[in-house]
């Protein structure tokens, strides 16, 4: 997260009418104001396979996926974040139109200028969502799958998909394989430049 956009606090709807008005995605903490980074290929990547995955896994339930686009309201922290991939089974998310409020589900990938704030601060936000069941931490390098589950009490125990061909999100039940998840997403050899060869 970098440093606030404006010098002055706005409240909830100075914060929504300003936004509007911008080309760009800005998140909005307790009466600041953050701009969201542009991510990178394998990032945006790696978002759409789980989101098309989860569309494609909900089609004809009540329940609805979005990507990075739609916003979440969490009241009780006073903010509002663009969580990667999130799913909702709520009534009224399904009328909404500026931001949804009742996650089940949420997705970050993590990015070398993220991975702390989704880790730390951000997760911490988001444990205020009563209706929030798991959230799931993409790591792209590590190939690794990090989720989350809520239990009795509001702790939260983690399962690490990173040795495992599959990875679950018993909240929406839908089982993934890990190719599905990366898919399309080279790997560092991949991206690397190929070496010159040999002056003969």
């Amino acid at each position: 997260m970098g440093l606030p956009l404006k010098n002055d606090r706005l409240d909830m709807q100075a914060y929504l009418d300003w936004e509007a008005q911008q080309p760009g995605r800005s998140e909005y903490i307790d009466g600041e104001v953050f701009a969201m980074v542009g991510v990178r290929r394998v990032h945006a990547t790696v978002a759409l396979n789980i989101g098309a995955a989860l569309r494609e896994h909900l089609r004809g339930t009540p329940c609805l996926a979005f990507t990075a686009d739609m916003k979440l309201r969490v009241e009780t922290v006073d903010a509002f974040f663009y969580p990667d991939v999130m799913v909702t089974c709520n009534a009224q998310d399904r009328r909404a139109e500026l931001f949804i409020e009742h996650p089940l589900l949420i997705v970050e990938v993590l990015s070398d200028s993220t991975a702390a704030y989704d880790r730390g601060a951000k997760f911490a936000g988001y444990r205020q969502v009563p209706e929030l069941q798991e959230y799931v931490l993409i790591d792209i390098a590590a190939r690794r799958v990090e989720v989350f589950r809520r239990q009795p009490g509001n702790e939260w125990l983690l399962h690490d998909y990173a040795d495992e061909p599959d990875c679950r999100f018993d909240s929406v039940k839908l089982t993934l394989s890990l190719a599905t998840v990366f898919e399309d997403v080279d790997t560092a050899e991949d991206q690397a430049p190929a070496a010159p060869a040999d002056p003969q």
